[in-house]
């Protein structure tokens, strides 16, 4: 197995954490992520080591999303990096569609992912813009 810098099959896998976002399937969202993992901003930093530290972490991430009216979202892959034989590094730049249909800008990620038999699974989040 090696890490897959296919656009289809990555492309696949984080249309399936933005409807998992947006829907607030916890189970799906933690299911997206490699443990131990780590999610790294300018002000904050959290790690998580089971699949329920993954759920806590997103709990108010749909409210937010409801709040706001965000129905969907869509993640432009701007960049595919293959750092070993079963990681890859993906820039993202998340947009999304609000309940009035207009498009809203979100915010740029950098995914550190690794390949496992099940696909893709996101290490690292680190938050650039």
């Amino acid at each position: 197995m090696t890490a897959s810098t296919d656009l289809d099959l990555l492309t696949d896998f984080f249309d399936r954490y933005g409807v998992a976002l947006t829907v607030g399937d916890l189970p799906a969202i933690a299911s997206c992520y490699a443990l131990p993992g780590l999610v790294v901003a300018d002000t904050y930093s959290f790690s998580f080591n089971s699949p329920a530290a993954v759920a806590l972490s997103f709990v108010g991430a749909a409210p937010d999303y409801t709040e706001r009216e965000l129905v969907a979202a869509h993640a432009d892959i701007e960049q595919v990096q293959q750092v070993s034989a079963l990681l890859v590094e993906v820039a993202v730049r998340w947009e999304f569609l609000d309940s009035q249909g207009r498009q809203v800008p979100g915010e740029r990620y950098r995914y550190l992912l690794r390949s496992a038999e099940e696909g893709p699974a996101i290490c690292t989040v680190v938050r650039t813009g």
